[in-house]
């Protein structure tokens, strides 16, 4: 569970988020007295299947947060990463919000909450702050297209490439990556093995190494060239539909 800091946000202050920040000030200002921060740590629950939803958590700075779906065997995929481009619960729905994931914190780090009503209230009075949320949804549901055809048509190896670049943009490019074997296990959807016979893969071919807990990526670009191009699919769409939203380390956002 998500420690929550008593200090909320204030109008002139904008939290580490990029949703938030392309928000124009009148309409910040409409959301800005009920932002509050709170701190995440890996494996906190945000929200389990049928939850009602009536939070809204933006992760800030390198935070993450991700959907995972239960299968009748009792293991959990993952589906997509969510990082500062965006938020988790209540987007755009409006009343009794039931949840169909299980979405927890994946890494560590500053989140901020609002309360769906107060979401709600603000963008029945600001079509410009509810437009916004409305593109990132489309934006939402473009990442979860792109999830299931990368699944669907690319490698182990691909998709391996693929969640740990991932994970690096949304970490301001740092190449310590803070995931295990069995999350990364999670994240493909298949067994600890298939995913540690990837890693030595890597690793044989001098791009990775590992750490206690974590990943160290030695050769970026190699690791990109192994990666499929799901990403960059999902940051052109973000790019024409949210122009600047998708985290890009060279550009400091």
């Amino acid at each position: 569970m998500l420690t929550r800091r008593e200090n909320t946000a204030k109008a002139g202050e904008r939290p580490f988020n990029n949703l938030l920040r392309r928000l124009n000030d009148a309409d910040f200002a409409l959301i800005a007295p009920h932002l509050a921060q709170e701190e995440g740590n890996p494996n906190d629950l945000l929200y389990s299947p049928g939850d009602n939803v009536e939070i809204v958590h933006f992760p800030c700075g390198p935070s993450l947060a991700s959907y995972l779906v239960p299968s009748e065997d009792g293991r959990d995929v993952e589906t997509i990463l969510i990082g500062r481009e965006g938020a988790v619960g209540g987007i755009v729905s409006q009343g009794y919000l039931p949840a169909y994931t299980r979405i927890m914190v994946k890494f560590a780090g500053p989140f901020v909450r609002l309360p769906v009503g107060k979401l709600d209230a603000a963008k029945s009075k600001s079509a410009t702050l509810s437009n916004i949320f409305a593109r990132y949804a489309d934006c939402l549901l473009a990442q979860m297209f792109q999830s299931t055809a990368c699944n669907a048509i690319h490698s182990i190896e691909q998709r391996t490439a693929k969640w740990i670049m991932s994970a690096m943009e949304r970490t301001d490019g740092d190449e310590i990556v803070p995931l295990t074997h069995e999350q990364l296990a999670t994240l493909l959807g298949v067994g600890r093995s298939y995913t540690s016979r990837v890693i030595h893969t890597f690793k044989a071919e001098g791009i990775l190494q590992t750490r206690r807990g974590s990943i160290l990526v030695l050769n970026p670009d190699a690791l990109r060239n192994w990666s499929c191009r799901c990403n960059e699919a999902v940051k052109g769409h973000f790019e024409e539909v949210l122009r600047g939203v998708y985290p890009d380390p060279e550009k400091g956002n």
